[in-house]
Formats: C-alpha cells, structure tokens, sequence
C-alpha cells in the first residue's frame, strides 16, 4: 500500500497547495499586475517600490518588518516538514535540498562565483530594460532611515534566498522528479514561475530572472545544493537593497 508521500495524486495535489500558499500565488499577483502595468502606459513611466515601511513609528515598522519575515518563510518549513516525511528525518531532508553546513567552503565560494555571474548581467538587463521601455523604474529600498534600517534589509535579502532557493529550486525540483519530469522540464518550469513572480518589474526583469531560473536548476540538477543559490542570491539582494539605502542617505545629506 502506498503511503501519501508516495502517491503521485497526493504529491500533485501537495505541490499546487505549497505553491499557491507561496511563490505561486505571488507568480499571479505579479502577471495582473504586469497587464495593469501595461494597460496604464509605458512602463519606462512607471515605478515600484520593495521593501518599503509598514507603520510611521519606528519601533512599530521595526516589528511588523521582521513578523513580515517570520510569516513569509512559513512556507519554507511546511516544505522541510513535507520532504521530511518522505526522507525519514528533517536532517535527511535538509541535506536532500542542500540546506546543510556540511561544506561551507566550497558552498560560499560557488556562492561568490554565481554572483559574480548573474548578478552583474542581471544589473545590465535591468538598464537596457529601462532603456527600451520595457521595465519599469525599481526602487529596491523604501525603507524610512533608522539603525535597524541596514541589518533589516539585510534580513529581506536572507529571506527572498531561502524562500525562492528553497521552493522553486530545491523543493519543487524534488517532488516533480518524483512524479516522473526530466530533469530539463524541471529546470524550465522552475525558471519560467521564477522569472513570473518577477514581471511586476517588467517584462526585462522577468526575463532576466528566467535565465537565472535556468542557470540556478540546472546548478541544483549537477550538485543536488541549494546553499550556494542561498549565498549567491543573498548577496545580490544585499548588493542592491543595502547599496540603494546607503547611496540614498548619502544624497539626502
């Protein structure tokens, strides 16, 4: 007798339950407002903002930043708790995704190296998307000044990377393995929900996040490691969150 974990049905049913609790659900959001984008006018007019503040008391900002954190990697354990039903132990499960300090050292130095390859083609398809109207202006930290104001940008990058790594890459490449995909009809259904919860940016943006889908499974299909997409997609997320709110404090003073 099969048990849940093993039964496609469930396996399909649970995929479409985590996603829809989690990036899937933000894939959706993000295309509607790509149409309305499109429908309001040309998206080198328009702007959005990320990790902008939630109240005008900083104390109160500073608390609903970090339960904002807390409750969107909700979905990251619930995907830990399913992978750790089908492996036996949450320690199998952590070193099935690649989530585990078993090799730091090669781990933050394949980290570094993707980084440096995606996050400086992704800055230039973000600029020749400007150029040709096709991504709208990015404004990667609305946060008010405060000294908590870095260390939390810091925590909004941490968060993207586990949450997107986790899911997209190491998570969902697991399950529909299980269901019979190949390895290359995984890779590109990772990369087309990765570069769809990014089209709010524009369609630059969404592809730009496409091609980092495909670079980052196929990386995960080689190395079964999800670590060195945590580093290197933290890193960039800090590069561009943290570096705005300096440059944007140095300009105002």
């Amino acid at each position: 007798m099969q048990t849940l974990t093993e039964n496609r049905t469930w396996l399909r049913v649970e995929v479409i339950v985590v996603l829809a609790l989690s990036l899937g659900r933000s894939a959706v959001y993000s295309l509607i407002a790509l149409v309305q984008a499109l429908a309001a006018g040309p998206l080198s007019g328009q702007s959005t903002s990320l990790n902008s503040s939630l109240q005008e008391n900083p104390w109160l900002d500073l608390l609903q930043q970090l339960l904002s954190i807390v409750f969107t990697l909700t979905p990251v354990a619930l995907v830990v708790l399913l992978l750790a039903l089908s492996a036996g132990t949450f320690a199998q499960a952590l070193r099935d995704l690649g989530v585990d300090l078993g090799r730091p050292g090669k781990d933050l130095a394949w980290g570094l190296a993707l980084t440096a390859g995606i996050g400086l083609p992704g800055l230039a398809v973000y600029y020749a998307g400007r150029a040709l109207g096709a991504t709208v202006e990015v404004i990667p930290a609305a946060l008010d000044t405060h000294w908590w104001t870095v260390p939390v940008l810091v925590l909004h990058a941490v968060k993207n990377a586990v949450l997107e790594e986790v899911i997209v890459v190491g998570y969902l490449y697991q399950r529909l393995e299980r269901l019979g995909w190949s390895g290359r009809r995984i890779i590109i259904a990772s990369a087309l929900l990765r570069g769809a919860y990014h089209t709010y940016q524009g369609v630059g943006p969404g592809l730009a996040n496409l091609a980092m889908g495909l670079v980052f499974g196929e990386f995960y299909r080689r190395s079964r490691r999800t670590m060195p997409l945590i580093v290197a997609h933290t890193l960039i997320d800090v590069f561009a969150f943290v570096g705005y709110a300096l440059l944007k404090s140095l300009i105002a003073t």
